[in-house]
């Protein structure tokens, strides 16, 4: 039998398939066989696509909780588009192929910010293991992670423009960039302490059984 998708999960999937032409752009920006014009071009077209994204990351939410659309689908869809978007814009901003300009993204940034993605995965299948459940938790702390990385790829694609009237825009990139590594950092401790926590009262409650 065919599951028909709402269309808040049909918005989260082509946003997953935006991710290849947007990744496809980027790595056009610092073409050298292109002329400077095609290169603004190429990245004019990455910063619409990455809009179109972050919007659409809004949209479906928002259709999900109004029509009451809310599954088990778009619960694991919707961060997976997430960490996919920021992973390819991470690893592309902080590479030679696909940085913009002088405004390079550290490498201990994309370590932070990829590094909660990879605990959280490991994690994942630790606790489905253990428990044979799937234990999905959104936190607040894992939500303003993504909006200051969200923030900061748009901060970064848009620069070379908003420099130019804002000197000092490089500044605010670094703080928003280490913010956004900061707070990456500390959801990774908060969705540790939690899938322990959750661990345990597996645990117990399996004893719990055991002794009635």
């Amino acid at each position: 039998m065919a599951v028909k998708l709402n269309w808040a999960n049909r918005i989260t999937i082509f946003r997953i398939l935006l991710i290849v032409p947007f990744v496809s752009f980027m790595l056009k920006i610092n073409d050298s066989r292109l002329s400077e014009t095609a290169r603004l071009g190429v990245r004019y077209v990455s910063m619409g696509l990455f809009v179109l994204m972050a919007v659409s990351d809004g949209v479906d939410g928002y259709l999900a909780r109004k029509k009451n659309q809310i599954t088990k689908l778009g619960a694991f869809l919707d961060p997976v588009a997430d960490k996919l978007l920021i992973t390819c814009a991470c690893l592309l901003l902080a590479s030679q192929a696909g940085h913009v300009g002088k405004f390079l993204l550290p490498p201990t940034v994309v370590v932070f910010i990829l590094g909660k993605d990879l605990f959280l995965l490991i994690g994942f299948v630790i606790v489905y293991l253990i428990t044979s459940k799937i234990h999905i938790a959104p936190a607040f702390i894992g939500k303003l992670a993504t909006a200051l990385q969200l923030s900061m790829v748009a901060g970064i694609l848009i620069a070379p423009e908003v420099s130019r009237l804002l000197p000092g825009w490089i500044w605010f990139l670094r703080a928003l960039w280490w913010s956004a590594a900061g707070t990456a950092l500390l959801a990774t401790l908060i969705y540790i302490r939690d899938g322990s926590r959750y661990i345990e009262a597996y645990e117990q409650g399996l004893a719990n059984k055991s002794e009635s």
